[in-house]
């Protein structure tokens, strides 16, 4: 995967303190941007909501292609690290939400329905992604243990602690887990509301001592709400745009929940930067989520979400959980060849 030099071989200590410096610097892999380029003003033709328009991807120019690496085709198991203070409640969305993914009982349209476009994707012998995602361990990092200022690197240590703790350690399965790092309000991530809402990659061996697939996901409440909740903030370069009302009845964390499927959604079909991309360099892939940035129904695209739900309470929400609503971006179908979701009008 990473092209080298015809040099005389160092030893095995400086090769992988040298390769971790290399990726370090190549990091992220897949960044959630949402909803756009936050130096770019809109245009006015852009907020108008029209209805009769398509705008879900381009099937034209995207070129994505297999690259014959692993998918996770096995049960997913999801173990989440709380890093920082969480709130009980906030907890108790998140969790629904995962949990949602393979309630296949959900009446339509559903988290499961959602997923059912990332399954269509396989391997080499064509088994594909696994319809099952399960709640694994937790870990709580309540006391903050490396800081509230973490770079993509201190991202890694914060797992490492997590799986070699003395109490109670993360399970360590490099096949179908998934761990997931998520940061209260109160922690700042490098590049954070400057240009991405979360990211996955996986763990170095010389820093982690696994190669793990992980995401880590922020909760942009305090930071940087109209960057990473929208559309349930709205950043100040949208003018006469009012916020959507959240389903949750928590900005932050409803914010977090589409950026969470955007990351597990990429991690099932590209866990290992060698899989499902367009674009020819693997360190910096067009993943299946990236390909839908924004776009929440039918019509979606620029500064419009598309057709989603309105609530009774006056919530919106494109899917339903378990006992729960959800406002989730939608994913590339290679199916289809065009984003869809479980709201779409047109399929």
């Amino acid at each position: 995967m990473w092209k080298g030099f015809s040099t005389p071989s160092p030893p095995s200590s400086v090769v992988l303190l040298s390769l971790t410096i290399v990726l370090s610097s190549l990091l992220p892999l897949a960044a959630a941007w949402r909803p756009w380029p936050q130096n770019n003003k809109m245009n006015a033709t852009d907020y108008v909501f029209e209805d009769s328009k398509k705008f879900e991807g381009s099937s034209e120019f995207v070129k994505l292609r297999y690259h014959m690496g692993p998918v996770l085709t096995s049960r997913i198991t999801v173990h989440t690290i709380w890093y920082g203070k969480w709130e009980r409640s906030q907890k108790k969305i998140i969790r629904g939400f995962i949990n949602s993914i393979s309630a296949t009982e959900v009446p339509r349209p559903s988290v499961a329905g959602w997923w059912r476009t990332v399954q269509q994707y396989t391997d080499q012998t064509r088994s594909n992604i696994s319809r099952t995602v399960q709640l694994g361990e937790e870990k709580n990092d309540r006391f903050y243990s490396h800081g509230k200022s973490l770079t993509r690197l201190t991202i890694q240590s914060v797992i490492k602690s997590a799986i070699t703790a003395t109490t109670k350690p993360l399970p360590i399965n490099p096949k179908s887990g998934l761990y997931l790092l998520l940061t209260a309000d109160d922690v700042f991530v490098q590049d954070f509301c400057t240009s991405v809402c979360g990211f996955h990659y996986f763990t170095f061996p010389s820093l982690v001592g696994y190669t793990l697939p992980y995401a880590w996901v922020g909760n942009s409440a305090k930071l940087c709400p109209g960057q990473c909740a929208y559309p349930f903030a709205v950043p100040a370069f949208i003018p006469n745009r009012k916020p959507f009302k959240s389903p949750n009845g928590d900005v932050g964390v409803d914010g977090m929940i589409s950026v969470i499927g955007h990351e597990i959604a990429e991690l099932a079909t590209n866990p290992l930067a060698n899989a499902w991309y367009a674009g020819q360099d693997p360190t910096f892939p067009v993943e299946i989520a990236d390909l839908c940035e924004g776009i929440y129904g039918t019509g979606g695209g620029g500064s419009y979400t598309g057709q989603v739900l309105d609530g009774g309470d006056g919530a919106t929400f494109n899917m339903k959980g378990i006992r729960r609503r959800f406002l989730v971006q939608w994913v590339w179908s290679h199916v289809l060849n065009f984003c869809t979701g479980p709201n779409a009008l047109d399929i």
